[in-house]
């Protein structure tokens, strides 16, 4: 009897045993798909990286023309200004500053306009002058002030 129960048994478990490698091709298979599985990620950001990393050249080479083009254009007009002669060279260079003033006279018009309905209207003085200086006027005080004074020694540094 033990005979018998001893060669089932040994039977059921040879018969375990070989399903054994098959479980652990399994169990390989489930590990090799998370490993392939991490080496797609891996690729797919090396991909982006790379991608990202050809628009910033792109972007660089088309601000380095939009830079060239503007050069050009500006020593064009310098040169057609020159060929047409002292009076129209003058006038050329005068363009941006009276442009610079005028615009200058007409905001500041605005605000002292603006100012006087507020003080008109029963503003106390002090502070229409204190909330007539909004972060806006800032931005465009410092716009004109970069545009004259940051560029020119951009333009030194360049020569």
């Amino acid at each position: 009897m033990w005979e018998t129960l001893i060669t089932v048994a040994s039977g059921g478990l040879g018969g375990l045993l070989r399903l054994a490698p098959e479980i652990m091709k399994g169990f390989d298979r489930k590990h090799e798909r998370a490993h392939e599985l991490a080496m797609m990620q891996i690729e797919i950001q090396i991909v982006e990286k790379r991608l990202e990393h050809e628009m910033r050249k792109v972007d660089a080479a088309m601000t380095m023309a939009e830079m060239d083009a503007i050069s050009q254009a500006v020593k064009e007009q310098g040169q057609t200004a020159r060929a047409a002669g002292k009076f129209v060279a003058a006038i050329s260079a005068l363009v941006r500053p009276l442009v610079t003033y005028w615009f200058v006279l007409m905001y500041s018009a605005v605000k002292i306009v603006s100012m006087a309905m507020a003080i008109q209207a029963g503003g106390d003085w002090k502070e229409v002058l204190v909330n007539s200086w909004t972060s806006d006027d800032m931005a465009m005080l410092v716009m004109v002030l970069s545009f004259w004074f940051v560029g020119r020694v951009y333009d030194r540094q360049s020569k």
